[in-house]
C-alpha cells in the first residue's frame, strides 16, 4: 500500500466559525466600554433637551443614588457568576436600614462605626443563612432567595408596622456623610468605586476569585478539579449579604428617614443592572466593573426620563426591555461561541 492509498487526516480551517468566536470574545471584552459610551450618549442627548441635567447638583444626585445600586450590584455579580442568584438583597437592605434606624432611636449616642458594623453584620448573617441552605441542603438559590425575600420583608413589616424613623433620629455626622462631596463627587460614590475596584482585582488576581468563573462555567467539572465549590458559593452569598447590609446604612445616610418599605424592588433593578453590564445570567462570565456601569446606566436613564418630563412608568418598561435584550444577546453569543469551538475542533477525512 502506498502513501497515496493511505487515508489522510486533514484539519480544515473553519474561517467563518473562527471569526464568529473572535467577534463574540471581542464584544464580551469591550462591553463595559460600550456601556460607558451609551451612558455618555444618553447624558449628552438629555443635556441638549434640558441643560439643567448637566449641572453639578444633578450629577451629584445621579452618582449618589446610583451608589447604593452599584454596591448591591457588586455582590450580585459575584453570585450570578457562580451560576446562582440572590433575590433577597432588597429585603436585606431594608432590614439593615430599619435596624440601624431603631438602634439610633433607642441609643442616640451610638457611634457611626458601630452602626456600620451592625448593618454589615445583619446582612452577612442573612447571606450566611442563604448560603448554608443553598450549598449544604442543595436547594436552588432562586427558590431560597425568593423565599428569603418574602420572609425578611415580612419580618421587617412586622417589627416596623406603622413606624416612620424621622431624620432627627440619625446623627448629623451620618446625614452629612450622605451628602458630602470631594471635588464635586459624592463620598458614597467614591467609596463604592473603591469597593468595586477591590472586588474586581480580587476576582482577577487571586485564585479564589478566578475560581468563581470556573464554578459558573461548569460546577461539576470545577468540583472534580479540586475547587471547593461549596465554600466559594457560600462565601459569595455572605459577601452579597454583607454589601446589602452596608447598603442599608448608606441608604439611611442618603435618605435620612426609613420605614418598613426601604429597599422594596431593589433586587430586580440590581439583577437587571448586572445582566445589562455583561454578567451572563447562566454564570461563568462577566465582571464587577460591567455590573457597576450597568447600575449607573439604569440610574442615568431614570434621571433622564425625569429631566425629559417622561412618565416614570417608562423606567420600568425600559429596564425590563434591557434585561430581556441583554439575556438574549448573551445567549446568542454563547451559542455562537460554542458552535465556533466545535467547528475549530472538527476533522474532515479525505480519501
Amino acid at each position: 500500500m502506498t502513501a497515496t492509498d493511505t487515508d489522510a487526516t486533514v484539519i480544515t480551517p473553519q474561517a467563518p466559525a473562527a471569526r464568529e468566536h473572535r467577534l463574540a470574545a471581542t464584544i464580551a471584552r469591550f462591553r463595559p466600554g460600550v456601556i460607558a459610551l451609551v451612558i455618555l450618549v444618553i447624558f449628552g442627548l438629555t443635556t441638549i433637551r434640558n441643560a439643567n441635567f448637566a449641572t453639578g447638583a444633578s450629577i451629584q444626585a445621579i452618582l449618589s443614588i446610583a451608589a447604593v445600586y452599584m454596591l448591591l450590584a457588586i455582590g450580585e455579580a459575584m453570585v450570578i457568576i457562580t451560576r446562582n442568584v440572590d433575590l433577597s438583597i432588597g429585603s436585606t437592605l431594608g432590614l439593615s436600614a430599619f435596624a440601624v434606624g431603631e438602634l439610633f432611636t433607642h441609643d442616640p449616642h451610638t457611634s457611626i462605626a458601630v452602626a456600620f458594623l451592625v448593618g454589615i453584620g445583619i446582612g452577612a448573617a442573612c447571606g450566611a443563612l442563604i448560603g448554608v441552605i443553598t450549598t449544604l441542603i442543595r436547594v436552588p438559590s432562586l427558590v431560597v432567595t425568593l423565599a428569603a425575600l418574602y420572609v425578611i420583608r415580612g419580618f421587617v413589616n412586622i417589627i416596623g408596622s406603622g413606624i416612620q424613623i424621622e431624620p432627627s433620629v440619625f446623627p448629623q455626622s451620618l446625614v452629612t456623610f450622605g451628602y458630602s462631596t470631594v471635588i464635586g463627587i459624592p463620598w458614597m460614590f467614591l467609596i463604592v468605586v473603591a469597593v468595586a475596584l477591590a472586588a474586581a482585582y480580587w476576582m482577577y488576581a487571586y485564585p479564589a476569585g478566578r475560581e468563581l468563573y470556573a464554578i459558573g462555567s461548569n460546577p461539576a467539572a470545577a468540583a472534580l478539579a479540586g475547587i471547593p465549590t461549596t465554600l466559594r458559593v457560600f462565601t459569595v452569598f455572605v459577601i452579597s449579604g454583607a454589601l446589602a447590609g452596608l447598603g442599608g446604612v448608606l441608604f439611611d445616610a442618603q435618605v435620612a428617614t426609613v420605614n418598613s418599605t426601604a429597599g422594596t424592588g431593589y433586587e430586580l433593578i440590581v439583577v437587571t443592572a448586572v445582566v445589562v453590564g455583561g454578567v451572563a445570567i447562566f454564570g461563568g462570565s462577566g465582571s464587577v466593573i460591567g455590573a457597576v456601569l450597568g447600575a449607573i446606566l439604569l440610574q442615568v436613564i431614570n434621571q433622564a426620563l425625569v429631566a425629559a418630563r417622561i412618565s416614570s412608568f417608562w423606567d420600568q418598561a425600559i429596564a425590563g426591555a434591557l434585561l430581556l435584550a441583554a439575556i438574549s444577546f448573551d445567549r446568542l453569543l454563547a451559542v455562537r461561541a460554542a458552535r465556533a469551538l466545535v467547528a475549530e475542533k472538527g476533522v474532515s477525512y479525505v480519501e
